[in-house]
């Protein structure tokens, strides 16, 4: 089953050349699909589509079997693809961390009681049980990558679309991310220009340049 399915989409921002013209694209249940390309190919902006953030200009897009056509689609299915964002100041915006981890499911309408319990077992995966009070702003930039990755699991959501996640982390927090992310069973797509991560952690990695997916050989 795919759980992203984007076909022939075309895409270009006011006033620039064609992002896409005609790209495809797909996430397959169980499939871990590593993206990596030079910087401004369009890698963020892909995933933007596919959340619907942004609208592409032509093509189609599917989530869960699901054709997305107007923002009300989208807006449902959202927490079913936990997306991380390149920047995580994008993405916390609480006072503290627990309380920003916290928010999702609460968004999901759960009892605070339960929502906590999500957030507290997400930061606690993450090696982050010490960080539930801390002010979110003032977190280092790796730390912030974790808090982030913590408020999409704390969703239980059914995909990962994940972008640069292992920037401005130290060696063993990074070891202590992957390790979560492979024990978690799901599937995902990650953007990132780390090689190694790729090989390590995804089946398939493609390349993205002048607008095609190409697969890369991933040995």
């Amino acid at each position: 089953m795919s759980l992203i399915k984007m076909t022939g989409i075309h895409f270009a921002y006011p006033g620039r050349p064609p992002v896409f013209a005609g790209l495809d694209f797909s996430l397959e249940d169980g499939q871990r699909v590593g993206i990596l390309g030079p910087n401004g190919a369009g890698k963020s902006t892909l995933f933007l589509l596919a959340m619907g953030l942004l609208q592409a200009d032509a093509g189609a897009v599917e989530l869960f079997g699901q054709t997305m056509r107007r923002e009300s689609d989208f807006a449902p299915l959202r927490t079913r693809l936990g997306y991380c964002f390149q920047d995580p100041d994008d993405q916390l915006f609480c006072p503290t961390v627990l309380e920003d981890v916290a928010f999702g499911p609460l968004n999901q309408g759960l009892e605070r009681s339960q929502a906590l319990e999500r957030a507290h077992a997400a930061l606690e995966a993450l090696g982050m049980a010490g960080f539930a009070q801390r002010v979110t702003y003032q977190l280092s930039g790796g730390e912030k990558r974790l808090a982030t990755l913590a408020t999409v699991l704390a969703l239980r959501p059914q995909a990962l679309l994940l972008d640069e996640p292992t920037t401005g982390l130290d060696p063993q927090t990074q070891e202590r991310l992957e390790a979560v992310l492979r024990e978690s069973e799901l599937p995902w797509a990650v953007i990132s220009h780390d090689h190694a991560f790729l090989r390590r952690n995804c089946d398939l990695v493609l390349e993205l340049n002048q607008g095609r997916l190409i697969p890369r050989d991933n040995r």
